[in-house]
């Protein structure tokens, strides 16, 4: 009996020393904390080498700052993740810069209101080739990389609106497909080693969140509607991306980790001044 109980005890590091990380959507403004930047710094705070990636090179390069002055390694990267050879291209970069890519953290996405009447075309297919194309074609680039490296993780953010549609219904569906789509690579690629799982915020308070404007009454509204009453920040999907890269997660893949609070269980109607999730 003794035999068939494994040992594992997992490091301080989470397992996660050594090891690099592509970080998409890993800028913020200012010093902001969105999902992406508090991801890389949590990793980078582990030991994990990040190759920050953003459409916006500053931002990637303050997120680099970040983890410098915290003794942490990484590297800022330019990429629109929407087009292939960007997305070789950054590949390339973390295989040259540190020799191996591990993990892969997809943070890119936008949002849309309204019903399919409400909903143009042409923001339809915006919105699914952001949401949705960018993270087949980070993975389809990443995957090759990580089977050199005998295996690895990736994350996905999808968001509860897949779980809950409430009005966003073109950004429901997108993110719906980002919950399929780690599902299915979860299958796919479990045999090589490559976990595959899936983090669905609720409605966290990120630069993106208030850059857009949000009254304090909207944001008093939105903490309140959790189950917790309390509110969300990029800091609490970072340690969920972390958790679920590292090896204290190296049981589970093909999932999706909500967290929002309970913002699910209990929250009404969307506030149409409030944004996020």
């Amino acid at each position: 009996m003794a035999n068939e109980q494994t040992r594992f005890d997992v490091p301080d590091s989470w397992g996660l020393a050594g090891k690099v990380a592509v970080v998409t959507g890993g800028g913020a403004a200012g010093d902001g904390i969105g999902n992406g930047r508090a991801s890389a710094i949590l990793l980078a705070r582990a030991g994990t080498r990040v190759v920050v990636v953003d459409r916006d090179v500053a931002l990637a390069k303050r997120t680099v700052e970040m983890i410098e002055a915290g003794g942490g390694e990484a590297l800022a990267f330019q990429a629109d993740v929407t087009r292939a050879s960007d997305c070789a291209a950054m590949v390339e970069a973390a295989l040259d810069r540190f020799g191996r890519l591990d993990f892969l953290d997809n943070n890119v996405g936008i949002g849309s209101r309204g019903s399919v009447v409400d909903e143009t075309e042409e923001s339809w297919r915006r919105l699914m080739t952001v949401n949705v194309d960018s993270m087949f074609l980070t993975a389809k680039h990443a995957i090759p990389a990580m089977r050199r490296a005998g295996g690895g993780a990736i994350v996905n953010l999808s968001s509860i609106s897949a779980l809950r549609p409430r009005g966003l219904t073109a950004y429901s569906v997108s993110k719906g497909a980002v919950i399929a789509l780690t599902r299915a690579m979860a299958v796919d690629h479990g045999p090589e080693g490559i976990r595959v799982n899936c983090v669905a915020p609720g409605p966290v308070y990120t630069p993106m969140v208030y850059q857009r404007g949000m009254s304090p009454a909207s944001r008093d509204r939105r903490r309140k509607a959790s189950a917790l009453g309390i509110e969300g920040t990029g800091w609490d999907i970072g340690h969920a991306v972390r958790f679920l890269l590292s090896d204290f997660a190296r049981y589970i893949t093909g999932h999706t980790l909500v967290v929002d609070g309970g913002t699910s269980l209990s929250a009404p109607e969307r506030d149409a001044g409030g944004s996020g999730g």
